[in-house]
Parts: structure tokens; sequence; C-alpha cells
């Protein structure tokens, strides 16, 4: 895919990884970015402080009606969107015990977001020969996140929408990307760095939102489906299908050692 002269929308943009997908849009030469999050006002700073390539819109991913909204603006006021970077996500979670109203939210924005999504686009992509759908997801829909059981299993959820997308539509012009980092240096990150699932981020190497922003414009020009700002987790994925009891063992042990770190805190 090339960048010049596309239109972008993204979720999730007024901070982390959608900020940073917003700037690199535009150094890339976008004919637009729309920066849509939550936060309206933080939105428009965003936008403000990338220039008039960049629009400001305020919706909920976690609302299909906001979803859809959006995007009848956007494509009736800016025009038809080139790529999708569905990126918006929560974090949070914990085991079994995790309240049904904590899966329920993360359910919602980091799987039925997606769906929304694409709802409102793929008909429309199709119609006019082809588009480009970003889903972000994370490493831990690929491996697993130690703690963190509702995290874990929407994130599952979203690497399998996106890969079901792809067959389901490829044919058809469709083009679908699944971004799966580890930890990244966000606000979500930091507020959970002092959980269990925080800290086995952490052992991982965090990286900035821009290194995943270079890995993102990367794998968009070679329309990669799986875009690995960690490279290391195509290895995990490897030994995963080799043996998935040993893979299972070797994270029983991960976890025990996190644990004792844990506790000596």
């Amino acid at each position: 895919m090339e960048l010049a002269d596309r239109i972008f929308v993204v979720t999730g943009g007024a901070s982390g990884i959608g900020r940073a997908l917003c700037e690199r849009f535009v150094v890339e030469g976008a004919r637009a970015v729309v920066v849509v999050d939550r936060e309206g006002d933080a939105a428009v700073g965003v936008a403000d402080d990338l220039g008039p390539t960049a629009t400001p819109l305020a919706a909920d991913v976690g609302v299909e009606a906001d979803v859809a909204a959006a995007v009848d603006r956007i494509e009736n006021e800016i025009g038809p969107i080139d790529l999708f970077a569905s990126n918006a996500g929560l974090g949070g979670g914990g085991g079994l015990e995790a309240d049904d109203d904590v899966w329920a939210s993360l359910w919602t924005v980091n799987v039925m977001a997606h769906v929304y999504a694409a709802r409102a686009l793929v008909p429309r992509m199709v119609a006019r020969g082809g588009g480009y759908l970003l889903n972000t997801a994370s490493a831990a829909g690929l491996l697993t996140n130690v703690g963190n059981a509702p995290y874990s299993v929407t994130k599952h959820a979203a690497v399998a929408l996106a890969e079901w997308i792809a067959i389901t539509h490829g044919d058809e012009g469709i083009k679908v990307s699944c971004l799966c980092p580890m930890g990244v240096d966000t606000p979500m990150l930091r507020a959970g760095a002092q959980d269990l699932a925080g800290e086995a981020a952490s052992t991982q190497g965090v990286i900035t939102p821009e290194r995943v922003a270079d890995a993102v414009v990367a794998g968009l020009r070679d329309e990669r489906f799986l875009i690995l700002p960690h490279t290391e987790v195509a290895d995990y994925e490897r030994r995963r299908a080799g043996s998935r009891d040993r893979w299972l063992a070797g994270m029983r042990r991960l976890r025990a050692s996190l644990a004792v770190s844990h506790s000596n805190d």
C-alpha cells in the first residue's frame, strides 16, 4: 500500500499508539487523517498539533451507532476511507473472578468495535473495489497475558476476527493487517504497571509508540497480515504452535516466577 494521498481514520487517536499512527500518516503525506477518540477535546488537541491535514472526531467505538455515524460523516465530508485503523482498546481485567461488567466492557471495545467498523466499511469498500482495515490486537492475542483473562481472551478474538475478514473478503479487495505488539509505553500500560500482567509485559522490553508506528508503516507497505513491532513474537508463536503442551508448561513457570517477584516487592 502506498500511503501518500490517502484518507486514514484512526480510533483511539488522541494518545499512545493511535496518536503515533496519526502523526506518522501525516508525515507520510496523507491527504487526510481523522483523529477519532471518545475524548473529543483530546482529539481536537492532537488534530491542532498535526495541522490542516488532520480532523478531530468524537466517537465511542463501543457504540455501533457512533461508529456508523463517524464513517458516514467522514465519507460524506472528506471522502472515501482508504484505511481504517481500528485501534482503540481497553486494558484491565483480572482472572476468572473478574466481574461480568469487566468482561463485557473489554469485549465491547476490544472485539465488537472491530465488528462495528467492518460492518460499516466492508460493503462500501467492496463496492468501490477495495480498502484496508488495520485492527490493533496484541501479542496477547497470539500468546497470552499472564494474570489477565479478559484481556487475553478478547485479544485472541480480535485476531480471529481479523483472520476471518481477510479470508472471507480478501478476494473482494479487502486488505487486512492485525497489529500485535507486546509492551508499549502508553497510558494503558502505565496504568497497569503495578499488576502482574504489567510486570509480565515489562520483562519483554517496552518500546515507544513511535516504534510501533514505524512497524505499521513497513507492514502496510508490504501488506502483511501480522504486524509485529516486537519481532520475537513470531518466534514465540512458532514455539507455541510446535508444541502447545511444552509452551503451556513454560508459561506456567513464567507465571510462577512473576508471582514470586511480585510478592517480594
